[in-house]
């Protein structure tokens, strides 16, 4: 694998770029495919979402400083592009983001792509419950397993709110499993 340093110079520069560019996709698109996914829930659109934030990464690479880690960079404009997407959506479609939400997680179950057993489905809907940036916290704790500095990062929040975010969504979920 290559350093992150040396692909983000090779990305800075018009020779190498094109090269550079595939690696990068080929590094994190599985990781970034995963995040999205978790967020839009349905494949076509976490595919839509994921090219678009290759296309921000690659248009607006020079602007990266390298205050942060690149793959926090790019999971900040996967979370940004998913969560835009969502609300073109919502307001395409003529609906609330609740509704959006709720219809979202009732077609998983017809997805061909999702494999998931019944509890997972539950999972899913009990998500659909929590307000974004809890969805977020718990997804990128829980499933992506990353640790609180690395969501620090990405989202751009203190690691003490943080943790009382995915504290709070593991309750509500808690709560909707026993309920539900």
């Amino acid at each position: 694998m290559i350093a992150e340093e040396t692909l983000v110079n090779k990305l800075k520069q018009k020779k190498s770029q094109a090269k550079a560019f595939e690696v990068l996709v080929n590094t994190y698109k599985e990781r970034l495919y995963w995040h999205i996914r978790r967020i839009v829930l349905d494949h076509d659109d976490a595919d839509d979402v994921l090219q678009n934030t290759f296309i921000k990464v690659y248009r607006n690479i020079d602007g990266f400083k390298g205050d942060s880690k690149l793959y926090s960079w790019m999971y900040r404009i996967a979370t940004n592009e998913s969560l835009t997407f969502l609300k073109q959506k919502s307001k395409k479609l003529g609906v609330s983001d609740e509704e959006l939400k709720n219809s979202m997680v009732e077609n998983l179950q017809s997805d061909v792509y999702f494999e998931g057993t019944e509890i997972q489905l539950k999972l899913q809907k009990a998500l659909a419950t929590l307000p974004d940036k809890q969805k977020l916290v718990f997804s990128m704790k829980y499933f992506q397993e990353m640790k609180y500095d690395e969501i620090s990062e990405v989202l751009e929040t203190s690691v003490g709110a943080l943790k009382a975010s995915y504290h709070l969504a593991v309750k509500k979920i808690e709560t909707y499993l026993k309920d539900g």
